[in-house]
This record gives C-alpha cells, sequence and structure tokens, in this order.
C-alpha cells in the first residue's frame, strides 16, 4: 500500500504528460490511499480541467468516479494534532500535510510529484518518477 496525492491519482484518470508514470506506479503498487481531503482537491482539478475545455461535465464525472474506484475505501481521517505537528515542523500546506500525516500513520511512502512536500519530508514522500524507476 502507498499514499498517492491527489495530483498523482489525478494523472492517471484525466489527460497529463505525467499520465505513464502515474500508470506505472500503479502497476507497482495498485492499493492506494488517500485522506478524505482527495474528493475535494480532485473537484477542484477537474474543474480547471472543465474550464480550459480539456474535459466536458460526463468526462469529469467518469474521472471522478475512476478515481472513487481505484481508492476502493481505503480513504481515511487524519487528526488536527497529526496536520498541525506537520505543519509545524515545515512550511508545507496543512492540505499537504493530511497526505504525511496518513502515510506516517500507516506506516508507508507518500508518492507526490509535490518537490517541496518530497524536500520537506524526505523519510515518507518520494518523488512520482523515483518511485517507478527500476
Amino acid at each position: 500500500m502507498i499514499v498517492v496525492d491527489v495530483n498523482v491519482l489525478a494523472y492517471i484518470w484525466l489527460p497529463d504528460p505525467l499520465s505513464a508514470a502515474a500508470n506505472a506506479c500503479h502497476v507497482k503498487d495498485e492499493h492506494w490511499a488517500a485522506p478524505l481531503l482527495w474528493r475535494s482537491e480532485f473537484c477542484n482539478i477537474l474543474a480547471h480541467y472543465l474550464r480550459k475545455g480539456l474535459v466536458n461535465v460526463a468526462g469529469a464525472k467518469a474521472a471522478y468516479q475512476n478515481a472513487e474506484f481505484t481508492l476502493k475505501k481505503l480513504e481515511y481521517a487524519v487528526t488536527v494534532d497529526e496536520v498541525l505537528a506537520l505543519v509545524s515542523q515545515s512550511t508545507c500546506t496543512a492540505y499537504d500535510c493530511e497526505y504525511v500525516a496518513l502515510a506516517q500513520r500507516l506506516g508507508v511512502r507518500l508518492v507526490t510529484k509535490d518537490t517541496k512536500l518530497a524536500k520537506a519530508f524526505p523519510q515518507v514522500a518520494i518523488d512520482l518518477e523515483a518511485f517507478v524507476r527500476p
């Protein structure tokens, strides 16, 4: 199992240059987890794709449903204590720290394309492309 940030999840179901890397990540470890926050963040990504004309409403809805299926009920709440402890150790957003908190709690890696997050928490976070590199 790994925790994936919302962008990695989006790369699977929306057109992006990193889609191949995200698919390779899913092949390497198909058990993806995320904090509940992923849902709101994914909707925000969908809004961007809709406004840019990169997907239509039906495509956005399908991407969301596919993302839900990908997580297969591996969604977790994190506590404010977990998040604030991580925020106090870094300059990362509370949103990003939710992913780190979950990875720490589960004792797994966080796969991300957020370089700031990967640098702040190298013991937990790993770059998507580094994760899939043989």
